[in-house]
């Protein structure tokens, strides 16, 4: 018989929303981030919906779920349809999604014959909803791993994150441009932004099926995302590796390569062309520089963003020269690329091959190259994590 929840366990949580005028603007907020956490006693979700918005939660019975409608609400494009499992014993898998043109429901998936309780409730600056789910039993809050060992120094010595033993369980990857923004198109009318959109669902399905890293895209879809966004979502999800993909383009004949860039003021002077195609979104103004240069210049990341550059590099030339003739390794620079810059977490620009070079499009035109590409990436990852001494 299926055991039943206290009935103040059922209950419906509001808050009285301000909505503007019409003739105003929309009036939705726009929801941006979903954080499930697991803990020993408990499992958290929170949703951050960033202004004061009314809300109703409840339950359902067959199949058992919770769920909360968040009214004057709009789902950022990165959230649409999103799910994101859990397995944990008696929570499943959590998802989000667009209910009606202005609700955006919430739905917890589990099994209520292992439920203690559960609460709805929010939290202010910023305005969030949370949802606690309580067990009947305990869970561990990691899987067991192999015994950590000492990390190894990066070229430029240890990091401050190697000494603290810090590891990699969050990973953001990146397609570049999108949307309005094709990025490089070669002669045979190949788009950069279509290319390197699903090397990224690739990469993202052999990480997740080969590691329990949890793995974010930027953009899962067509959708154009403002270049200074992107470390902003890779900072909200609290990532530890921030990985663009992009194509590059050259206007010498012939030319092609791989090359992995790190964020910092360049000492390679072809690099400034590459640098200004990248950032020619932006909306930064002169104002900002001083600001910009301090975002720049950070010891620790420039250190760790080096070191996963040179093995993201390694890595993916290696493989894709057991694959193919003659992929040639362009080799590890820096530049100050809008995309990496503010990012908290170690960032690389990876250029996977030229759309300017004629075989290298119609190589990128395969999706047997794309799938080596995601591979490749996926040995530098992997190297660096080893490399921290943490496992995965």
């Amino acid at each position: 018989m299926r055991k039943k929840l206290p009935f103040f366990l059922l209950f419906l949580a509001g808050c009285s929303a301000l909505i503007p005028a019409s003739g105003q603007g929309d009036p939705r907020i726009e929801i941006y981030d979903l954080r499930p956490y697991t803990h020993s006693t408990f499992t958290r979700i929170a949703v951050d919906v960033g202004k004061l918005r009314e809300y109703n939660a409840d339950a359902l019975f067959g199949p058992d779920r919770i769920y909360v409608d968040i009214y004057q609400a709009k789902l950022n494009p990165i959230l649409h349809n999103k799910v994101i499992e859990v397995q944990n014993g008696y929570v499943k898998q959590i998802r989000i999604g667009q209910k009606n043109s202005t609700t955006v429901r919430v739905v917890v998936d589990l099994d209520f014959e292992e439920i203690k309780r559960y609460n709805v409730f929010h939290l202010f600056d910023p305005f969030r909803i949370v949802i606690d789910i309580h067990p009947d039993f305990a869970v561990p809050d990691v899987k067991p791993a192999a015994s950590p060992k000492p990390a190894d120094p990066t070229q430029q010595g240890y990091s401050l994150a190697r000494q603290l033993g810090l590891g990699v369980k969050r990973v953001v990857l990146d397609p570049g441009h999108g949307g309005k923004d094709p990025g490089c198109i070669g002669k045979k009318g190949t788009q950069e932004k279509s290319v390197v959109l699903d090397v990224a669902l690739k990469l993202k399905a052999i990480l997740e099926k080969k590691t329990d890293l949890e793995v974010i895209l930027t953009r899962e879809s067509d959708i154009f995302i403002p270049v200074e966004t992107r470390t902003v979502i890779a900072n909200q999800q609290q990532a530890d590796l921030f990985i663009s993909i992009h194509a590059n383009s050259n206007p010498r004949k012939g030319y092609s390569g791989v090359t992995t860039f790190y964020l910092n003021i360049p000492s390679d002077s072809s690099v400034m062309e590459t640098v200004a195609r990248e950032n020619a979104t932006s909306t930064k103004n002169m104002s900002q520089m001083g600001e910009i240069l301090g975002q720049i210049l950070r010891e620790d990341k420039i250190k760790e963003s080096t070191d996963l550059a040179q093995r993201m590099q390694s890595q993916l030339v290696k493989h894709l020269n057991t694959r193919y003739k003659d992929v040639k390794n362009q080799g590890v620079k820096s530049g100050p690329f809008w995309v990496l810059i503010g990012g908290d977490m170690p960032s690389v620009l990876i250029e996977i091959s030229h759309l300017s070079n004629s075989q290298e499009e119609s190589r990128l035109q395969t999706d047997s190259y794309r799938r080596e590409v995601a591979e490749g990436i996926y040995q530098g990852i992997i190297d660096y994590i080893d490399s921290l001494g943490k496992g995965i």
